[in-house]
């Protein structure tokens, strides 16, 4: 199954992992990109996709103004790992 808009999301922050966008651009553009992508990654997989805002956005972006660069990074490797584990392992 495709799953373009989620795909999309974990693509952004793997890019953000692998210092490819920095600190500032992620924690400005993922949740503008989440917020547009929302309704269509949520018919693509609901678990995944409410994982993804509850790990990635809930528990990681609202955290940036709190964390130096290097904890907001620490974190979101953390919150990514996570979602990746269950992923694989599968929601069910």
């Amino acid at each position: 199954m495709k799953l373009p808009n989620i795909d999309f999301l974990m693509n952004m922050t793997k890019e953000y992992l692998d210092g490819k966008i920095d600190s500032m651009t992620y924690y400005l553009d993922f949740p503008h990109e989440l917020d547009q992508r929302y309704k269509k990654a949520h018919r693509e997989d609901d678990d995944y996709c409410e994982l993804i805002y509850e790990c990635l956005y809930e528990e990681g972006i609202v955290m940036y103004n709190e964390l130096s660069d290097g904890e907001f990074k620490k974190l979101i490797r953390k919150q990514y790992n996570y979602i990746k584990k269950i992923a694989r392992e599968g929601f069910y």
